[in-house]
């Protein structure tokens, strides 16, 4: 394995006028690595992927994706460097206008220029790849369930062969049972990509199956690090309170200030 990380924060700010969102990220993801970030709600999980992906730009710091800095780049750079990415958005994100192979095919027609009639072919392909059957492809997002729709989410973020995958809560809304069947499914397909991910989640079902290494964010700073197998014994009170979903601890005390 590379040892130059796929993805690297180094001290990264984000603020929105006075309210610190992030406050000195650091965070290394190796080639092949499958990182999974959690914590609670508003802790800035989406704001640090939203800087990754170019959305938004850090106030300071800086973001390097495969050796290369991107924290400011604009234009046609960026664009090149949003070729390596795939995302699994939380509420699968379709477009209710276009039939299911044509979203799956979406970055593939837009963002590529290929032909629709390849497109369809490969989009048709990653559908069974994620166990769904063509015929599904005809059908509008409208007309499926939401675990069918979270199918064609992951097949629409696997259809480039990206190199890098984010996942954003991929299991919310699901119930466990299809929570589990899409966790399996983001390991297979991002074993077989060999792809680097990065997921955000506060579902510690989740986090347990698809992750390399788990790491904690609260009030905008990461306050755990470690492999998945140590995330039990992390000798953090949060990270012990957050992974038990128990109500009393230092969280607390947070919460009441609401």
């Amino acid at each position: 394995m590379s040892s130059t990380p796929m993805i690297q924060l180094e001290n990264v700010h984000k603020h929105f006028g006075p309210k610190q969102v992030l406050r000195g990220i650091d965070l290394s993801v190796a080639k092949g690595e499958s990182m999974v970030i959690i914590g609670g709600s508003g802790t800035g999980k989406s704001v640090m992927l939203k800087c990754i992906l170019g959305l938004l730009e850090p106030t300071t710091g800086t973001i390097h994706v495969d050796g290369e800095d991107v924290t400011h780049l604009r234009g046609r750079a960026r664009k090149e460097v949003l070729t390596k990415f795939g995302m699994l958005f939380q509420g699968a994100a379709l477009f209710d206008s276009l039939p299911v192979w044509e979203n799956v095919a979406f970055g593939l027609i837009q963002g590529k220029g290929m032909n629709k009639k390849d497109a369809r072919e490969i989009a048709t392909e990653k559908l069974r790849r994620v166990g769904l059957s063509p015929d599904v492809g005809l059908l509008s997002p409208a007309e499926l369930s939401g675990g069918m729709q979270k199918r064609v989410g992951l097949a629409r973020a696997i259809a480039s062969e990206p190199e890098i995958i984010f996942f954003d809560e991929p299991t919310t809304g699901l119930d466990p049972i299809m929570a589990d069947v899409i966790n399996d499914l983001i390991v297979e397909c991002v074993k077989d990509l060999g792809a680097t991910t990065l997921s955000i989640t506060h579902d510690m079902a989740s986090a347990r199956k698809i992750a390399d290494r788990i790491a904690m964010l609260y009030q905008g700073e990461i306050i755990w690090e470690g492999a998945k197998a140590e995330v039990d014994t992390s000798g953090n009170d949060y990270v012990d309170q957050f992974i038990h979903g128990r109500a009393h601890g230092p969280i607390q005390m947070e919460l009441r200030k609401l």
